[in-house]
């Protein structure tokens, strides 16, 4: 693998569960159906994001309510950031859950790349994501999408490397797919608030069909953790 810059590594996790708070659980009514699939959260993904931070010693920021209250990696004003069963409450009551579950994540995501920077240390964010492997019956033909900004030649760079690195343990990876990056998300907005010298953001989407074997999932996490390594300098110093 060549080597890249390594960037101190920061891990977030948006979709990493299907909790909804008891206030707003009338709303969803008869959905737990909906809730538990890839609709209310991304399986996998909060697993990963942990194994990720645990083994490369990096911060995680992780959410675990729904995505179908209100989807942290979309904009506040994107048409999906809040789902068909929250658009029904009054206008106010929208805000509030901007105001307590949206806005807290992005704060505390924005401010540890910011005093990362401040304190001379360019940063590598990760968010950790996964897919269903149909969707409206197309197949994703995929097992690892890297998702990032062509535009920024660090992100490009770092992502045909990293590719490349998990190609050669097996995995079949795919840049910017099955979304792409520059799409409005987290690592989007905040490619608007630091400059590439300070900042590289990186989606990395995994095929939900890789948890179906213990086997199989164990080597994924594995890939992806001893991959990542190359690029990313620990935010804390071992135990012991």
């Amino acid at each position: 693998m060549s080597r890249e810059p390594q960037r101190l590594l920061i891990v977030t996790c948006e979709h990493g569960g299907a909790r909804i708070p008891a206030r707003y659980r009338p709303l969803f009514r008869g959905a737990a159906r909906i809730l538990r699939s890839h609709r209310g959260y991304d399986r996998g993904a909060l697993a990963l994001a942990r194994h990720l931070a645990r083994r490369l010693r990096a911060p995680l920021y992780a959410a675990t309510v729904s995505r179908l209250l209100v989807d942290l990696n979309r904009s506040p004003s994107h048409p999906r950031c809040l789902s068909e069963f929250v658009l029904p409450l009054p206008r106010g009551a929208r805000a509030e859950i901007i105001t307590a579950y949206h806005a807290p994540h992005r704060a505390r995501v924005r401010a540890a790349i910011a005093a990362a920077i401040a304190a001379g240390d360019p940063v590598l964010h990760v968010a950790v994501h996964s897919f269903a492997p149909v969707l409206d019956s197309v197949v994703r033909r995929a097992d690892i999408g890297l998702l990032y900004d062509p535009g920024r030649t660090g992100e490009r760079a770092l992502c045909n490397t990293w590719a490349a690195a998990i190609r050669r343990e097996g995995l079949a990876v795919r840049r910017n797919y099955p979304y792409r990056g520059r799409s409005d998300g987290l690592t989007t907005w905040l490619r608007r608030e630091f400059t590439p010298a300070g900042y590289l953001g990186v989606e990395l989407e995994v095929n939900q069909a890789l948890l179906r074997s213990r086997r199989t999932w164990a080597h994924t996490r594995a890939v992806l953790a001893d991959t990542l390594r190359s690029f990313a300098r620990p935010a804390r110093q071992p135990d012991g």
